[in-house]
């Protein structure tokens, strides 16, 4: 990061790493703080697409929500547009290691100079309205790529789907992975309320397509698009899969198309068996994406191989090294953790370490139950306000039959774990975003 100033003319400009301290310092962020940063309204959206004169307008948009898998969906759909040869803008969040992950064009991440520059030109505004820490992401996120004269952008849901900062936009498709009992105090507390908020995305005889076939939630989706006049497809009733296998290296999976009966051999570089699920999502979005931007077959199947290249996708089933072969996930609701607790039951290990961490929101019991007793556990706070401190959570994980001890920092948790550790043993690093976040900011810095 830049630790000089800028000057322009005779004003001292802020650098790249004092305008992160302003804007985290200045604007409420709901992935530290919680509930104080949420806004049940879209007045600051609006009011700054106004000002910003809708510059989402500029270009076609693809808009992707769901309570699991709608960050790999993004990931996997900008990846295909990329070798299709579309500039592609992909908003997503949160960031793992650096804010300007959330903001790509065709991989590459906004630079320094245009997140300084976004908040130096437009600081007045921002005092004015102080939006909350994402009303202002998605209002940079669009006003560079309309700068950048992108083709088209994948827009990633922050949470819900209603409210969200990003539904201004009217897309080529919308998007729904799936529905799970996550966010609650905001969501509801029943799969229908939940997925009436994430239905807030369709929009009026815009396609939409549902990843998950779900009974709870079938009637909410097919009731909201009728309303609508949206076309909607259930992706487990236009895809299944054949047959999947994972290697050290990629994941291949054979999806049949259920209603022409052809096949898709697809090699997929994200290891995670969950992105199963995933692809079937993608391939029924592409159905309505194909004849309208004509896609090639191949660009398709290179797309999948290359997500991790392409757009530089961190977090979701990473192996960080092996001897003793050590794997971290984002994983951080019961969905989440069911898909990675099965996973682990695959892997080959002489003992299992866990280095779990979590937020203090979340109805712990539920994911607790699902964690293997055979383990070794570092449990650990990430490094933000919302975090749940690391000796409640070893209390909490104790009285499940949970054992282990507690530590400070992630990296601390890690370190003891590496040193536990033989090389033939595996360690997992999960159960927060912010605790994988804070894990490859640790190593990225080594």
């Amino acid at each position: 990061m830049n630790s000089f100033y800028i000057f322009v003319g005779n004003e001292k400009k802020m650098t790249y790493t004092e305008t992160l301290d302003f804007l985290f310092a200045q604007l409420p962020m709901y992935q530290r703080q919680g509930k104080a940063a949420y806004k049940a309204n879209l007045d600051n959206t609006l009011a700054f697409d106004n000002y910003f004169k809708n510059p989402h307008k500029n270009f076609k948009t693809i808009h992707v929500a769901g309570t699991n898998g709608k960050g790999s969906v993004s990931h996997m759909i900008a990846s295909i547009l990329q070798e299709a040869g579309f500039k592609t803008g992909l908003y997503t969040s949160p960031h793992l290691i650096d804010f300007r992950e959330r903001i790509k064009i065709n991989g590459e991440k906004i630079s320094e100079n245009s997140v300084v520059d976004f908040v130096d030109k437009h600081k007045a505004i921002i005092e004015e309205i102080k939006p909350s820490f994402f009303e202002m992401t998605v209002a940079m996120a669009f006003n560079h790529f309309s700068n950048e004269k992108i083709d088209i952008a994948v827009i990633e849901v922050g949470m819900g789907g209603r409210l969200d900062s990003t539904n201004i936009i009217n897309p080529m498709v919308s998007i729904i992975t799936n529905i799970g009992l996550d966010h609650t105090q905001f969501l509801g507390n029943t799969l229908e309320e939940v997925a009436r908020e994430k239905a807030g995305i369709i929009k009026d005889e815009v396609p939409v397509i549902i990843g998950e076939l779900k009974n709870e939630t079938k009637e909410v989706f097919t009731e909201i698009s009728g309303q609508h006049k949206a076309p909607i497809c259930f992706a487990p009733r236009r895809f299944s899969i054949g047959k999947a296998s994972i290697t050290e290296n990629c994941q291949q999976i054979i999806l049949k198309n259920i209603q022409s009966g052809t096949s898709w051999n697809i090699k997929l570089d994200l290891l995670g068996s969950y992105q199963e699920q995933n692809t079937i999502t993608v391939m029924a979005a592409l159905q309505i994406l194909i004849p309208k931007l004509s896609i090639p077959k191949q660009c398709i199947i290179d797309g999948f191989a290359n997500v991790i290249k392409n757009t530089e996708l961190l977090g979701r089933w990473q192996i960080i090294q092996n001897k003793p072969k050590v794997i971290c996930d984002t994983g951080h609701n019961k969905e989440g953790i069911i898909c990675v607790v099965n996973q682990l039951r695959n892997e080959k290990f002489q003992k299992l370490h866990i280095v779990f961490g979590t937020v203090d929101d979340k109805n712990l019991d539920p994911i607790l139950t699902l964690l293997p007793a055979n383990a070794n556990y570092y449990f650990t706070k990430a490094s933000i306000p919302r975090a749940l401190n690391e000796n409640i959570l070893k209390e909490k994980a104790n009285i499940l039959g949970l054992i282990g001890k507690s530590f400070g920092t992630v990296i601390d948790a890690y370190k003891t774990a590496l040193q536990n550790a033989n090389e033939n043993d595996l360690i997992f690093i999960g159960g927060s975003t912010f605790v994988v976040a804070d894990l490859l900011d640790s190593l990225n810095n080594v």
